[in-house]
């Protein structure tokens, strides 16, 4: 299975995946988001995107950089592990320039089928919530059999 192949298995559900991270005493917090694929901001490497606040997640991705996203449409599924590298306002990426975070939130979120009327609204609140992008680098891809 390819990335390609997951952003289709994705979009027949709205992009919603449900990401799991680890926390420090090594059990799973899991949560759904809407997730798509999106070239890395400094590679260009596809990966797998999303935007959050969440603080468990966040706290979580910080300091074990590290996840599995699983979609699924129907009883079809695809599982992504990988690296995590974090781009926003608390998270530096090197090589990312700053002051195009407000785009690249935008843009991985409309590659998680994300759409809106108002992107000014929409920049406002995600400096407010002061929103990071989450990359993932997929080391591993599997699903069930088709």
């Amino acid at each position: 299975m390819e990335l390609s192949d997951v952003d289709a298995l994705a979009a027949a559900e709205e992009y919603l995946a449900v990401v799991a991270t680890t926390r420090a005493d090594g059990s799973a917090q899991a949560s759904v988001v809407n997730a798509g694929v999106h070239p890395h901001p400094v590679s260009g490497e596809p990966a797998v995107a999303f935007v959050t606040y969440g603080r468990a997640k966040l706290a979580n991705l910080r300091r074990r950089p590290r996840t599995t996203l699983v979609f699924r449409s129907g009883w079809r599924w695809a599982a992504v592990e990988g690296t995590v590298e974090l781009c926003g306002p608390d998270d530096d990426l090197p090589g990312a320039d700053p002051s195009r975070l407000p785009e690249l939130l935008r843009s991985v979120f409309r590659a998680a089928g994300g759409a809106h009327d108002d992107w000014e609204e929409y920049d406002r609140v995600m400096r407010e919530q002061r929103r990071t992008a989450v990359f993932v680098r997929p080391d591993r891809i599997y699903s069930n059999p088709a």
